[in-house]
Parts: structure tokens; sequence; C-alpha cells
């Protein structure tokens, strides 16, 4: 942070790199950083990548100031804890920027690493404390703070007033808020549905999307209020015409979910949040400014509308409001584009402006709120011919488009070019002719050209100029280009000015980028309860959620740390094997999912906010299409809806497990 000497205050766009490539497309596309993981332990088990892959990823980042976050945010288990800590060194060695965790033990296993001979000389990354420890509160915030963590990722479900409140409870922490992308219904780290359902912990990477299902919603009397829909299914996070309230309300990084899309989603959404960012420091360059190096170009335009959404919503930030679910489907639905106008055999007609293209998939909903969709197949003009007419589109249905296939096919080329501006002068020095450069970076370099100087012609300025800026593949972009003490009248030979160019580049290239924060702190070793007066020095874990031990070094930590009774894993509790041992404190009658979000809400049914009366009988029940239940609990008090075990054990039929595989 900058607060302290009046520079402005960088503001980082952070990506999803599912992979190597995705990583270097994201840092092409703008962002400042990227967030990735390793092979194990990271909160997405189907994005995990090899040392080798991040390695290479984070000296290419680099090369703009920008850096690698390497993930390690799920729990660990008492028997791996071997592992990763061996993990834990070679993502050191790496040469990472920080590292996202969960796990308490991961805290102490990095502080035991940096202090291992081999690992002397090496640069530790920092801890940024994940989502997945739910940090909701400005307590949370300040313990985290405190005992070292340089970062902070925060709840999705926070508000504007609630991060500025955070912010102002830890001014020198960096708070990382999510902007775009897909939401949990639960706080995530709360989320304990999906391995009671279905033996995929959420907390392990596994998440099944039990949130993503269709539910029956029934009320204690077993009367059907809604039929099959998909009452915990949320909408999108789309924050990009809010990004300059949530970095006025104290945020350093502005993170796009989506560690599990493709390419494309990561080029249109990193090249529209980065464009829009930098308009908003270029109307406060006093204020802000961007964290990494490198200017981009772009051959596309960029729209959210095209890549995959669930429709939109501003969730939480301006405090409760109706429209962030989406109870009729949990797929893509993609951008309005008209409704159907006429049909004829095998083909209709759109009213609309939009141009349609061979390939391109629609979709539309069914008087019952059935998704569809389909392919078409030809068009001429504003008239459709799908590859197989579907039966239930009737005239007068709104139509969707949730694949363009023009803008697909442009997102596969290559879509940008990041460069570093460079500035170069070239004058007679001691009667030698010198190259001097310096980038947007601050790095400088001169070369000499030992030889005679020889007297031109003609003038030669424009020659000299544009042989230095030929740069080609290189990192670079020419910005100002100087020619002084009358250089522009000496012959130098273009084989000569090639050399000068390629030889100051090489050297600037040579010197590393400081992507350190001077703001990181060490873990603090001293945050210890006094033991004359024990009692006062602990802290509620109730204050700071704090949660799922699963090991014997997270649960001495928290007791170390000033935190007693965390509680135990959720895994380690719920139908483990007789005799498994339990670290933490068991916590009966658990919740599976922890909401902000309330589906009395957002049916219209809470009094407490001028909604009707309900006339259910309750505790409501959300019901699977195999009968299993789930039972809600709406706890007002608090203003969140809980959702508990109404079965202790879960099994999908074939239909609900389809479904799973597919996600």
């Amino acid at each position: 942070m900058n607060s302290s000497n009046n520079l402005p205050r960088p503001i980082e766009l952070l990506a999803p790199a599912k992979n190597l490539e995705q990583g270097i497309i994201a840092i092409d596309h703008g962002a400042d950083a990227v967030y990735i993981g390793a092979n194990e332990f990271g909160a997405r088990q189907a994005a995990g990548n090899s040392i080798e892959d991040i390695t290479q990823l984070a000296a290419y980042a680099h090369q703009f100031g920008a850096k690698v976050y390497v993930t390690v945010n799920t729990i660990v288990y008492e028997h791996e804890l071997a592992n990763a800590k061996q993990l834990l060194r070679h993502i050191v060695k790496a040469g990472v920027d920080a590292i996202l965790v969960q796990d308490m033990a991961v805290v102490e296993m990095m502080k035991e690493i940096a202090a291992e001979p081999e690992m002397q000389g090496s640069r530790m990354p920092e801890l940024h404390a994940s989502t997945q420890t739910d940090n909701r509160s400005a307590d949370k915030a300040a313990w985290l703070t405190s005992i070292g963590f340089s970062r902070v990722v925060l709840a999705r479900e926070l508000s504007i007033d609630e991060i500025k409140q955070i912010h102002k409870a830890v001014p020198n922490t960096e708070l990382e808020v999510f902007v775009h992308g897909a939401l949990c219904v639960s706080y995530s780290g709360a989320c304990y549905a999906s391995h009671h359902c279905f033996g995929r912990s959420a907390n392990r990477g596994e998440c099944a999307q039990f949130c993503r299902l269709a539910f029956d919603l029934k009320d204690s009397s077993g009367n059907t209020i809604r039929k099959a829909s998909h009452l915990l299914s949320l909408k999108d996070m789309n924050q990009l015409d809010r990004l300059e309230d949530i970095i006025a309300a104290g945020a350093t990084s502005l993170k796009i979910e989506g560690r599990l899309k493709d390419a494309a989603y990561v080029k249109n959404v990193v090249a529209a949040y980065s464009q829009h960012l930098n308009s908003i420091i270029a109307k406060h360059p006093e204020q802000y400014c961007r964290s990494s190096k490198g200017r981009v170009e772009y051959t596309f335009t960029p729209n959210l509308d095209k890549t995959f959404n669930r429709g939109f919503t501003h969730y939480f930030l301006d405090e409760r409001r109706e429209d962030i679910s989406s109870f009729d489907t949990p797929k893509a639905m993609g951008e309005y584009v008209g409704y159907v106008k006429e049909i004829r055999r095998g083909s209709f007609n759109v009213a609309g402006t939009a141009i349609f293209a061979n390939g391109d998939g629609l979709c539309f909903f069914t008087p019952d709120h059935k998704l569809h969709g389909f392919r078409v197949n030809r068009v001429e003009n504003n008239r459709l011919f799908p590859l197989s007419m579907p039966e239930e589109l009737k005239a007068g249905m709104a139509l969707y488009r949730n694949n363009d296939i023009v803008f697909e096919r442009a997102m596969e080329s290559k879509t940008a070019e990041r460069k570093l501006d460079i500035d170069l002068n070239i004058g007679v020095d001691c009667g030698k002719i010198v190259l001097d450069a310096e980038d947007e970076t601050g790095r400088k370099a001169f070369v000499v050209l030992d030889e005679p100087l020889q007297e031109a012609q003609k003038p030669q300025s424009e020659n000299i100029i544009r042989q230095l800026e030929k740069m080609g593949n290189t990192l670079f972009r020419p910005r100002k280009t100087k020619l002084t003490n009358g250089v522009g009248n000496l012959f130098i030979p273009s084989s000569k000015l090639a050399t000068l160019r390629r030889e100051v580049l090489a050297k600037i290239e040579e010197q590393p980028i400081d992507t350190s924060n001077t703001t990181a702190r060490q873990i603090n070793t001293n945050c210890k309860p006094n033991n004359n007066d024990a009692k006062a020095q602990y802290i509620d874990a109730s204050k700071i959620n704090a949660a799922n031990v699963a090991n014997h070094r997270a649960e001495a930590f928290y007791e170390e740390h000033g935190v007693r009774d965390a509680a135990a894993a959720f895994e380690l509790t719920d139908g483990a094997r007789p005799g498994t041992k339990t670290y933490g404190t068991p916590h009966a009658n658990t919740p599976l999912m922890t909401c902000r979000y309330c589906l009395r809400y957002a049916m219209g049914y809470c009094v407490k906010r001028g909604g009707k009366q309900p006339t259910w009988k309750e505790p409501l029940l959300l019901e699977s299409s195999d009968g299993r239940q789930v039972r809600l609990v709406f706890n007002c008090a608090k203003c969140q809806m809980e959702v508990y075990a109404q079965d202790k054990v879960y099994k999908p039929n074939e239909e609900v497990k389809g479904k799973l595989r597919r996600s």
C-alpha cells in the first residue's frame, strides 16, 4: 500500500490460469497477475500444473513485472503433510510471488522452509489468505494480518460498505476482491454439501456443484411449493461498471474467477476489465496506477455477453437484492438476439437487429421454464434454418445466442500483443556513437559503437530512427527515439544500427524486474497467549470463523495463536471411518451450507424486508430428483440461510450421476 508516501496506489487485475498456455494468454491480454494450481492441494483439482510449467509462467510474467500466485488452498490431511511440505519447497524454487493458503499447517511449514539452509538466498513468496478461509469480517482480516498474511481474499458476498470497514481496520493489508465469474451460493470454506452428498469435498478441490442441481421445494407438510427448479443456482458476478467503487473502497486486487474456463473466456474477460481499469486510472493518475508494466494492443472488441455466463448480477455489492439467482437453468443463456417472428417448415425468421452466421448456437425457454438449445445450419438474412427444427419452438418466443461462431473463430487467432515501451537516445560522446535505452520499468542500458565517425553526404536521421525502431518480435515497442549531438549527420551502416539495437535490448532484458512487495510481512511467531492471563488473550473462534482443521499442525497453530475451539474439518467428522483421528473441536449439526443468499427473500417472502407473509409450514425442504432431502433454516438474526442434512448419506441416481460427471 502507498498511503504514506502519496504515490499512486498500484491496482492489480488478477486472472485465472488453467494452465501455462492460459496463464500466458492472461498476461498478454492485460492481467497484472495470475493464479494457478500446482499438481496437488489446489481448490480446483481439475486444474493442476507441473512445477516446470509454473516456473516457466513466472519467468514470462516477470518480464512485465506481473506476478504469479499458486493455490495451495485445500485442507491437508495428516498423512499428506510431508508431501505438502515438499511441494511447497518446489513452489518456492519456482520463483512465484505468493501462495494462497487455507490450511494453517501450510503457514507453519512455510516458516520452517524459509529457515532451511538450502533455501537461504531464495525469495520467499508472500502468503495470501484464500477466500476458503472464510474472510467476511474485519476481525478475521485483522487476525490474519497479525499472523503474517500480506493479503486477504475477501468473501464474494461483501458489500461496498463492508469492504470499506475491513480496509479501515487493516489499512496496510492488501484486499483481494472478486469482480467477475461464477458464484458459490455458500460462503467459501463453509460449504460441505458436495462432500456430504457425493463424497467430493469442496475444501479439497473436488466440488460436485450440488448447488447447480434442480430441486423441488416442499414444506414440512409435504406440499410442493416449486417444482424442478435450480433454487440454489446463482447468476454470475459482473462488476465491470462498479470497478471504480470497489477500488475506492480499498481493494488492491480485482479477481476474475474461472480456472476451469477456456482460453476465449480468459481473453475476452481479461481484455474487458483491463481496458476499463486503464480508463479509471487515466481519470485518477495521481491516485492509482497499474501494478505491472506493458501496453496491450488488441485485435478485437471485448464483449462479456459473448462468453459463458448464467446472466449477470452485482450480487451483494449494494446490499441484498432480488436478482441474483437463476431458478430456470444453471447453464449459459448468452445474449438476447430477438424473438421468433414466423415459423415455416424447417425454418423461422427473427425479429431483431442481430446478425447470424452458420454454426451459431441458440436457445430458448419453453412455457414450463425448460431451456432448449439448437444449432443454426444455414442463414439467409434473418431467416434461420436449424440443423434440426426444435418441436418446442413457437412464434413469439425470446431467443438467446450462447455460441457466436464469428466471435469464437476470431478468438482462436492471436488477439493481443503486450509490449514494454522503450525510449532510445543515440548521440556522440567522446568521439564515439552511444545508444542509450530506458524501458518503462526503469531499466537502463547503453552500448558504444567503437568505430571512427563518418560524415554523411545527406541527413541520416530518418534512416537511423527507422533502423533503431525495428524491434520485431522482441518485448519492446519504441516510444521516443532522440538523436543528439549531430548524430543525424553521420553515416552509420544499417547493419551497425541493428547491432546496437540488439545489444542494448539484450542488456535491458538481462536486468530482472523486482516484483517483490516491500510491505509483505513475515509470519508472526510471537502471537501467542500470555500464560499469566491466557483467558484474556484467547480469541473467540466464532468471531473469526476458524474451521476446517484437518491435521495436528493446524490444530496447534490455532491454539498457539490465541484461537480456542477451532472447528474440526467436516470431512473428518461426517461419516468418517471408525477410529479416524479428528483434529480441532468437533461441532454437532454443522450446516452443509451457510449462505447470505436467502431463498425466502428471493421468492418475495422475507417479511422483515417487506415481503409477503409465507403460507407454508416450515422448515422448508429441498428434494432432489431421487427423493433425497436437505432442510433449510432461515437464520434471520444473522440474515442468512443455512442448509442442513436431512439424510445421513445421499446416493445420487443415474441422472444426477451423469450431471456430476459432466460437471
